[in-house]
């Protein structure tokens, strides 16, 4: 009877772990459940030249039956010429399908999810291949930490921008997103799925409990990583509203991911105020001649009851030492005054 050495079993195992872990990005899901909205969080820096982006996305486990978030990161194209399409969910009929993403010389159709970072919906702004050499777009990709000679600046806007960060296709509360026609001819074109590096890194995302939405509530720890695999070290970098959960429940930003940034220094803004007040009370006996603008109110009120009281300063003899204008009806009153003491 033929045994298969024990030798063999390892290489056999390495052989099949590619398989499973294609079988479960490459093909598609079917799930009642929509996924959660896309958290905000910043690109880290580019590792080295010759890195694309690959955004992050929310992916199914079946097995505890919850989204977990597969962060995004930098990988190494397959062969040169070749761009990442990111995968989607698309609501089809009455659940959520999930379209995975691919390698190919064009970016398809992703369901017009804006995951950010040059993927704004439709097509990709992040760079361009040319010569065997990609060129970065600076403006939306961080390529600043390392020496990158093929670099450039175009601002992207997006013009069908929906600050929502819904993260699938169709069906309730979806983007109403459809292929092109160019966008079409892409699917019939040369792809190659995901690599062994991107398979590594789904594994390692559906295995840390702390990605899943039930344990997280949509803001990972873990939002993106500087290599695939790699989710300690500073290279990681965490959802936006991961970093203050006890305070702000709301997303900072978000979209993008410079938003956030403005976000978090509102509040700052707001609690500057709250000591400023303190010098004000201060310098407030001084600054009471010199600040009547800032305190206009309160002199106004002050101003107010002089008036009504104009006949009460009637102690003043000297007032009436004009008499000689008798036309203002003012001075009347100045002489009633001095009747009733008489």
């Amino acid at each position: 009877m033929f045994k298969t050495p024990r030798s063999v079993l390892p290489a056999l195992i390495l052989l099949i772990l590619p398989l499973i872990g294609r079988a479960q990005i490459g093909v598609s899901l079917s799930v009642n459940l929509a996924p959660p909205a896309l958290p905000v969080y910043v690109q880290p820096p580019i590792p080295a030249a010759g890195y694309l982006w690959v955004p992050g996305y929310w992916y199914w486990d079946d097995q505890v039956q919850d989204y977990y978030w597969v962060p995004g990161t930098w990988v190494l194209a397959p062969q040169p010429g070749l761009l990442w399409t990111p995968g989607y969910w698309g609501y089809e009929g009455a659940a959520f399908l999930w379209h995975p993403g691919y390698w190919g010389p064009h970016v398809g159709f992703y369901g017009g999810v804006n995951y950010g970072f040059g993927y704004v919906g439709t097509g990709f702004e992040g760079g361009y291949w040319q010569g065997g050499q990609f060129f970065y777009n600076r403006a939306v990709m961080n390529v600043s930490s390392v020496h990158i000679t093929n670099v450039y600046t175009r601002n992207v806007v997006v013009n069908n921008v929906t600050v929502n960060r819904v993260s699938y296709n169709g069906g309730p509360g979806g983007i109403e997103a459809r292929p092109t026609a160019q966008q079409l001819s892409y699917e019939h074109e040369r792809h190659i799925p995901a690599v062994q590096a991107q398979l590594q890194h789904v594994q390692m995302a559906r295995a840390d409990p702390a990605l899943r939405s039930k344990e997280n509530h949509g803001h990972p720890a873990v939002a993106a990583t500087q290599r695939p695999g790699v989710f300690t070290g500073n290279g990681v970098v965490a959802a936006r509203e991961a970093q203050h959960p006890a305070t702000h429940t709301a997303p900072a930003a978000h979209h993008a991911a410079h938003a956030p940034a403005t976000e978090h220094a509102r509040p700052a803004e707001h609690a500057a105020p709250r000591t400023e007040p303190a010098p004000r009370t201060e310098p407030a006996r001084p600054a009471e001649h010199a600040a009547p603008r800032t305190e206009p109110a309160p002199r106004a009120e002050h101003a107010a009851p002089h008036p009504a009281a104009a006949p009460h300063p009637a102690p003043r003899p000297a007032a009436p030492a004009h008499p000689a204008q008798p036309p203002h009806p003012a001075p009347k009153p100045e002489r009633r005054p001095p009747e009733h003491p008489g």
